[in-house]
Protein backbone atom coordinates (compact mmCIF):
# COMPACT_ATOMS: atom_id res chain seq x y z
CA UNK A 1 0.00 0.00 0.00
CA UNK A 2 1.23 3.48 -0.88
CA UNK A 3 0.65 6.05 1.85
CA UNK A 4 1.15 9.81 1.91
CA UNK A 5 1.19 11.46 5.34
CA UNK A 6 0.67 15.17 5.88
CA UNK A 7 2.62 16.37 8.92
CA UNK A 8 3.46 19.70 10.52
CA UNK A 9 5.43 18.95 13.67
CA UNK A 10 6.32 16.47 16.41
CA UNK A 11 2.83 14.92 16.51
CA UNK A 12 3.02 13.84 12.90
CA UNK A 13 6.69 12.90 13.03
CA UNK A 14 6.08 10.53 15.94
CA UNK A 15 3.18 8.86 14.16
CA UNK A 16 5.12 8.48 10.92
CA UNK A 17 8.15 7.05 12.73
CA UNK A 18 6.01 4.37 14.38
CA UNK A 19 4.25 3.44 11.13
CA UNK A 20 7.59 3.10 9.37
CA UNK A 21 9.11 1.05 12.17
CA UNK A 22 6.21 -1.33 12.74
CA UNK A 23 4.05 -1.35 9.62
CA UNK A 24 4.24 -4.08 6.96
CA UNK A 25 7.39 -4.04 4.85
CA UNK A 26 5.20 -3.97 1.74
CA UNK A 27 3.93 -0.48 2.61
CA UNK A 28 5.62 2.62 1.25
CA UNK A 29 5.24 5.84 3.21
CA UNK A 30 6.02 9.33 1.95
CA UNK A 31 5.48 12.58 3.85
CA UNK A 32 4.59 16.13 2.97
CA UNK A 33 5.15 18.88 5.53
CA UNK A 34 2.41 21.50 5.49
CA UNK A 35 3.41 25.14 6.01
CA UNK A 36 2.94 26.49 9.51
CA UNK A 37 2.28 30.02 8.26
CA UNK A 38 -1.10 29.86 6.52
CA UNK A 39 -3.96 32.37 6.23
CA UNK A 40 -7.03 31.78 8.41
CA UNK A 41 -9.17 31.15 5.33
CA UNK A 42 -7.63 29.48 2.29
CA UNK A 43 -9.50 30.33 -0.90
CA UNK A 44 -6.90 28.90 -3.30
CA UNK A 45 -5.45 25.74 -1.68
CA UNK A 46 -3.54 24.87 -4.85
CA UNK A 47 -1.22 27.81 -4.03
CA UNK A 48 0.03 25.94 -0.96
CA UNK A 49 0.11 22.33 -2.21
CA UNK A 50 2.88 21.13 -4.56
CA UNK A 51 1.79 20.29 -8.08
CA UNK A 52 3.81 17.06 -7.93
CA UNK A 53 3.10 14.72 -5.03
CA UNK A 54 3.76 10.97 -4.62
CA UNK A 55 0.77 9.09 -6.02
CA UNK A 56 -0.78 7.30 -3.06
CA UNK A 57 -3.68 5.01 -2.26
CA UNK A 58 -4.13 6.37 1.25
CA UNK A 59 -3.74 9.92 2.53
CA UNK A 60 -3.21 10.13 6.30
CA UNK A 61 -3.43 13.63 7.77
CA UNK A 62 -1.64 14.62 10.98
CA UNK A 63 -2.17 18.38 10.69
CA UNK A 64 -1.64 20.52 13.76
CA UNK A 65 -3.97 23.42 13.03
CA UNK A 66 -7.31 23.98 11.33
CA UNK A 67 -5.76 26.06 8.56
CA UNK A 68 -3.68 23.14 7.30
CA UNK A 69 -6.79 20.93 7.44
CA UNK A 70 -8.29 23.11 4.71
CA UNK A 71 -5.64 21.72 2.36
CA UNK A 72 -6.78 18.09 2.72
CA UNK A 73 -9.07 17.93 -0.36
CA UNK A 74 -6.44 19.45 -2.68
CA UNK A 75 -3.77 17.21 -1.19
CA UNK A 76 -5.95 14.14 -1.79
CA UNK A 77 -6.72 15.25 -5.33
CA UNK A 78 -3.10 15.82 -6.32
CA UNK A 79 -1.93 12.59 -4.68
CA UNK A 80 -4.70 10.59 -6.36
CA UNK A 81 -5.73 9.19 -2.97
CA UNK A 82 -8.50 6.58 -2.98
CA UNK A 83 -9.10 6.86 0.78
CA UNK A 84 -8.37 9.39 3.53
CA UNK A 85 -7.82 9.32 7.29
CA UNK A 86 -7.83 12.72 9.02
CA UNK A 87 -6.99 12.47 12.72
CA UNK A 88 -8.82 14.48 15.39
CA UNK A 89 -6.73 14.35 18.54
CA UNK A 90 -7.42 18.02 19.18
CA UNK A 91 -10.60 19.63 17.91
CA UNK A 92 -8.79 22.88 17.08
CA UNK A 93 -6.64 20.88 14.62
CA UNK A 94 -9.79 19.81 12.75
CA UNK A 95 -12.87 21.72 13.94
CA UNK A 96 -16.16 19.84 13.65
CA UNK A 97 -17.63 22.29 11.13
CA UNK A 98 -14.67 21.79 8.82
CA UNK A 99 -14.72 18.02 9.43
CA UNK A 100 -18.37 17.95 8.32
CA UNK A 101 -17.50 19.93 5.19
CA UNK A 102 -14.64 17.56 4.37
CA UNK A 103 -16.86 14.53 4.93
CA UNK A 104 -19.43 15.90 2.45
CA UNK A 105 -16.71 16.77 -0.08
CA UNK A 106 -15.30 13.25 -0.04
CA UNK A 107 -18.74 11.63 0.00
CA UNK A 108 -19.77 13.57 -3.12
CA UNK A 109 -16.67 12.22 -4.87
CA UNK A 110 -17.19 8.69 -3.52
CA UNK A 111 -13.84 8.70 -1.71
CA UNK A 112 -14.00 6.90 1.66
CA UNK A 113 -12.83 9.13 4.50
CA UNK A 114 -12.48 8.50 8.22
CA UNK A 115 -12.19 11.17 10.93
CA UNK A 116 -11.26 9.22 14.09
CA UNK A 117 -11.69 11.15 17.34
CA UNK A 118 -9.45 10.28 19.06
CA UNK A 119 -7.12 8.70 16.51
CA UNK A 120 -6.85 5.57 18.65
CA UNK A 121 -10.57 4.87 18.08
CA UNK A 122 -9.99 3.63 14.52
CA UNK A 123 -10.85 -0.02 13.81
CA UNK A 124 -11.28 -2.07 10.65
CA UNK A 125 -14.98 -1.18 10.43
CA UNK A 126 -15.50 2.12 12.28
CA UNK A 127 -13.98 5.20 13.90
CA UNK A 128 -15.02 7.17 16.97
CA UNK A 129 -16.53 5.92 20.21
CA UNK A 130 -20.00 4.97 21.45
CA UNK A 131 -22.61 7.52 20.29
CA UNK A 132 -19.95 9.19 18.18
CA UNK A 133 -18.84 6.01 16.39
CA UNK A 134 -19.28 5.90 12.62
CA UNK A 135 -18.98 2.92 10.28
CA UNK A 136 -17.05 3.11 7.03
CA UNK A 137 -16.50 0.84 4.05
CA UNK A 138 -12.99 0.92 2.65
CA UNK A 139 -10.54 -1.92 2.20
CA UNK A 140 -7.73 0.62 2.11
CA UNK A 141 -8.56 2.23 5.46
CA UNK A 142 -9.25 -1.22 6.95
CA UNK A 143 -5.82 -2.41 5.82
CA UNK A 144 -4.22 0.46 7.74
CA UNK A 145 -6.47 -0.19 10.76
CA UNK A 146 -5.39 -3.84 10.97
CA UNK A 147 -2.07 -2.56 12.26
CA UNK A 148 -2.74 0.91 13.70
CA UNK A 149 -5.71 2.41 15.51
CA UNK A 150 -7.65 1.18 18.53
CA UNK A 151 -5.21 -0.81 20.70
CA UNK A 152 -5.66 -4.57 20.83
CA UNK A 153 -3.60 -7.07 22.82
CA UNK A 154 -3.22 -10.77 23.38
CA UNK A 155 -2.16 -11.37 26.99
CA UNK A 156 -1.12 -14.65 28.59
CA UNK A 157 -0.74 -15.02 32.34
CA UNK A 158 0.20 -17.62 34.93
CA UNK A 159 -2.81 -18.87 36.81
CA UNK A 160 -0.75 -19.94 39.80
CA UNK A 161 1.24 -16.76 40.38
CA UNK A 162 -1.31 -14.40 38.85
CA UNK A 163 1.42 -12.60 36.88
CA UNK A 164 1.43 -11.71 33.20
CA UNK A 165 3.77 -13.87 31.13
CA UNK A 166 3.61 -12.16 27.76
CA UNK A 167 1.81 -9.39 25.89
CA UNK A 168 1.40 -9.38 22.11
CA UNK A 169 0.35 -6.15 20.39
CA UNK A 170 -2.27 -7.14 17.81
CA UNK A 171 -2.99 -3.54 16.84
CA UNK A 172 -0.83 -0.64 17.94
CA UNK A 173 -1.85 2.95 18.52
CA UNK A 174 -0.67 5.09 15.62
CA UNK A 175 1.68 6.91 18.01
CA UNK A 176 3.17 3.66 19.33
CA UNK A 177 1.63 3.96 22.79
CA UNK A 178 0.28 0.39 22.80
CA UNK A 179 3.77 -1.04 22.27
CA UNK A 180 5.09 1.12 25.08
CA UNK A 181 2.31 -0.10 27.39
CA UNK A 182 2.89 -3.76 26.44
CA UNK A 183 6.52 -3.62 27.57
CA UNK A 184 5.47 -2.37 31.00
CA UNK A 185 2.79 -5.03 31.52
CA UNK A 186 5.05 -8.07 31.31
CA UNK A 187 5.67 -9.61 34.74
CA UNK A 188 3.15 -7.59 36.73
CA UNK A 189 0.14 -9.04 38.55
CA UNK A 190 -3.08 -9.35 36.56
CA UNK A 191 -4.93 -7.34 39.19
CA UNK A 192 -2.56 -4.41 38.60
CA UNK A 193 -2.59 -4.58 34.80
CA UNK A 194 -5.38 -2.09 34.05
CA UNK A 195 -4.04 0.60 36.38
CA UNK A 196 -0.50 0.05 35.08
CA UNK A 197 -1.74 0.44 31.49
CA UNK A 198 -3.38 3.76 32.37
CA UNK A 199 -0.22 5.12 33.99
CA UNK A 200 1.97 3.87 31.13
CA UNK A 201 -0.36 5.56 28.63
CA UNK A 202 0.09 8.94 30.32
CA UNK A 203 3.85 8.49 30.59
CA UNK A 204 4.24 7.74 26.85
CA UNK A 205 3.02 10.59 26.69
CA UNK A 206 -0.31 10.82 24.87
CA UNK A 207 -0.48 13.85 22.58
CA UNK A 208 -4.28 14.14 22.53
CA UNK A 209 -5.89 17.30 23.85
CA UNK A 210 -5.96 18.22 27.53
CA UNK A 211 -8.93 20.52 26.89
CA UNK A 212 -12.45 19.30 27.65
CA UNK A 213 -14.05 17.98 24.47
CA UNK A 214 -17.80 18.70 24.12
CA UNK A 215 -18.54 15.29 22.62
CA UNK A 216 -17.27 13.46 25.69
CA UNK A 217 -17.38 16.11 28.42
CA UNK A 218 -13.82 15.00 29.13
CA UNK A 219 -10.34 15.50 27.73
CA UNK A 220 -9.40 13.45 24.68
CA UNK A 221 -6.24 12.41 26.51
CA UNK A 222 -8.36 10.89 29.28
CA UNK A 223 -10.67 9.26 26.72
CA UNK A 224 -7.62 7.82 24.98
CA UNK A 225 -6.36 6.48 28.31
CA UNK A 226 -9.73 4.80 28.90
CA UNK A 227 -9.49 3.18 25.45
CA UNK A 228 -6.07 1.78 26.38
CA UNK A 229 -7.29 0.42 29.72
CA UNK A 230 -10.31 -1.14 28.05
CA UNK A 231 -8.03 -2.91 25.58
CA UNK A 232 -6.19 -4.51 28.50
CA UNK A 233 -9.46 -5.43 30.22
CA UNK A 234 -10.71 -7.02 27.02
CA UNK A 235 -7.50 -9.04 26.56
CA UNK A 236 -7.81 -10.31 30.14
CA UNK A 237 -11.52 -11.08 29.84
CA UNK A 238 -12.46 -8.42 32.40
CA UNK A 239 -15.52 -6.13 32.23
CA UNK A 240 -14.91 -3.19 29.87
CA UNK A 241 -15.69 0.43 30.74
CA UNK A 242 -17.06 2.86 28.17
CA UNK A 243 -16.99 6.65 28.38
CA UNK A 244 -20.33 8.13 27.33
CA UNK A 245 -20.79 11.62 25.80
CA UNK A 246 -22.20 12.92 29.10
CA UNK A 247 -18.98 11.98 30.87
CA UNK A 248 -20.36 8.94 32.68
CA UNK A 249 -18.72 5.54 32.65
CA UNK A 250 -20.66 2.44 31.63
CA UNK A 251 -19.39 -1.07 32.24
CA UNK A 252 -20.15 -4.22 30.27
CA UNK A 253 -20.56 -7.53 32.04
Amino acid sequence: MKILAMIQGEYGRRNVANIRANGPSSWSLETWTAPKALPPVIDEPEEFVPAALPQSELLVCFQEDGRAAQLIPELARRAGARAVIAAIDREEWLPRGLANQLARWFQERQIPAAFPKPLCSLTEVSYGLRDHAFPYRSEIIAEFARYFGRPCFEISHDGASGSIRSVKVVRDSVCGCARSVAVQLAGIRVQDAVETAGLAHHHHPCMASMGVDPDFNDTLMHVSGAVMKDAVRDALGLPVDYVTPDGNVERTT
